[in-house]
């Protein structure tokens, strides 16, 4: 696999629309892992026995295909970045499918709509955080830890929390997160190190709770 920041000229480097299609399957799969990762923790709760993460990836990469000659033509984003964007995008397309006849605020709209796709989810980000599979004797206090680490992530600011989302889960850089969230890099180096030190001081009054959270 290429570094990130070649990817996008050996694509465009291509020197057959066969050859880019193969190349384009190759990034897709190389990132398949982090692309997933997105999905799931944006995967909105009510739809996880509806809607199989690997059916957005796929309808994503399909995308891609079919706007693969127009991205090259005049690439809007890296690579990575706008595979990123169309999975985000397929996956806001199935919230707004499957939850389209329940009501929502205008404020959950606008969030919606913004540049990292739908909002992360607090169950998801507590489910990372704290671990999957507790042993039976640390089960009643993990959920209680996880009820009181979603209330605490529900109050962060929605960039913050979005940023630890980026950063800490997807493994993007700095300048990848920046580039998502639409701020300065330096801007996003510091909302990263804030809302990290911020969750590191709730786990870490948790009893029993992992810390992994080192900025």
């Amino acid at each position: 696999m290429a570094d990130r920041a070649d990817e996008t000229s050996i694509l465009i480097g291509a020197k057959s629309q066969e050859e880019r299609k193969r190349i384009l399957a190759d990034l897709f799969m190389g990132h398949r892992d982090r692309l997933r990762s997105m999905v799931h923790l944006r995967l909105d709760r009510r739809l996880q026995a509806r809607v199989d993460p690997s059916d957005v990836l796929q309808e994503a990469f399909l995308e891609a295909s079919r706007r693969l000659e127009e991205y090259c033509r005049k690439p809007p984003l890296p690579v990575f970045l706008w595979l990123r964007q169309l999975a985000a995008q397929k996956l806001l397309d199935a919230h707004r499918f499957h939850l389209r006849t329940r009501r929502r605020s205008a404020r959950r709209e606008v969030s919606l709509e913004r540049g990292w796709g739908p909002p992360s989810q607090t169950w998801a980000l507590a489910e990372r955080l704290l671990g999957r599979d507790p042993s039976p004797s640390k089960a009643a206090a993990m959920v209680e830890a996880r009820a009181r680490f979603e209330e605490a992530l529900d109050r962060m600011e929605e960039v913050d929390r979005e940023m630890v989302a980026l950063r800490h889960f997807e493994r993007l850089t700095a300048a990848e997160a920046a580039e998502v969230l639409g701020i300065r890099k330096e801007a996003a180096k510091k909302r990263y190190l804030r809302a990290m030190l911020k969750l590191r001081e709730i786990l870490v009054s948790m009893p029993g709770v992992q810390e992994d959270l080192e900025p």
